[in-house]
Formats: C-alpha cells, sequence, structure tokens
C-alpha cells in the first residue's frame, strides 16, 4: 500500500498535483444496498408510493450526485465525466435494493468517488422517500466494485488485476 496522498509534506490536507499525469480513459463501478421491509419494497418495486416513481428519482439523484462529487468531498477534482449510470435492482429474496453506478471519464485521475457518490445519494434519496413508511431501513455495503485506467491499470473487488 502506498501512503495517503491528500497530505502534503507537513501532514496537512492537500489536493493532489495531477497536472503531469496522461489523461487516459478511466471507469469505475460500484454497488451499495437499502435493506426494508419486504412490504416496502414491493409498493416501491409496483409503483404504489404515494411520493411516485422512487426508482426513477433516486437514478436521477445518483447521476446528479456523481456530476457534482467535487462540490461534496472536499479534496476530489472536477471531472468532465463522458458516462454516468445508475441501476436500482429489487432483490425480493434479500428484501433490499441493490444499487449500482458506473461513471467513465477520460482524465487524469480516477473516478471512484463519482461512482460511489453516486450510490450513496441514490441510496439516501430511497431511504428519504421511503422513511415515513419504513423508517428501520438499512443503507449498507457501499464499494467499489471495479476501476481500470491510468497507471494501475484494472482492479476489480474479487482480486483480479490486470496492468
Amino acid at each position: 500500500m502506498t501512503g495517503l496522498t491528500h497530505l502534503n509534506k507537513r501532514g496537512e490536507a492537500n489536493m493532489v498535483d495531477v497536472t503531469d499525469k496522461a489523461c487516459s480513459g478511466r471507469l469505475a463501478r460500484a454497488r451499495g444496498y437499502v435493506r426494508m421491509q419486504p412490504a416496502t419494497l414491493e409498493m416501491i418495486s409496483l409503483g404504489r408510493h404515494a411520493k411516485g416513481d422512487v426508482f426513477a428519482v433516486a437514478r436521477i439523484a445518483g447521476i446528479q450526485a456523481a456530476k457534482r462529487c467535487s462540490e461534496l468531498i472536499p479534496l476530489c477534482h472536477p471531472l468532465m465525466l463522458s458516462k454516468v449510470e445508475v441501476q436500482l435492482t429489487a432483490e425480493r429474496s434479500d428484501s433490499r435494493i441493490r444499487i449500482d453506478s458506473l461513471c467513465k471519464v477520460s482524465a487524469q485521475t480516477g473516478v471512484e468517488m463519482e461512482a460511489l457518490t453516486a450510490v450513496s445519494v441514490a441510496a439516501l434519496t430511497l431511504f428519504d422517500m421511503c422513511k415515513a413508511v419504513d423508517p428501520d431501513m438499512v443503507i449498507d455495503g457501499i464499494k467499489v466494485l471495479e476501476k481500470e485506467g491510468g497507471k494501475s491499470g484494472h482492479w476489480s473487488a474479487d482480486g483480479e488485476t490486470k496492468v
């Protein structure tokens, strides 16, 4: 493992200088879950929530959040994303919604934070829209599944790494 890149020589928070890094195509995928009561999952899966299409609102919130990531995370670089995708899948057997994101960019730095932010805000939006009917929901399991591009090449959570 390398040292912390967001600290300068004096140990102070610092935005990483990517000036001399080459632009390359970069991709990141992330995933997270919102666990809920089976009745809540059924209600939103069938589009019967009084607030409307919960999945559509959460998807758009996640996409918008990825685009605004550098405004939310202090040391993130602003990126001109070329692709943001957020998918929500009802997993009835586990009474949860799986949220998957994909972010792409051609840049000097990666898009892991954007992918994580997309999943996080989509999950928070689901929670916000459903908290009145199910205040006991749990957001969990948010993690990067895969990243590729740049000097480090390809990495995946299942242990597959290619440079």
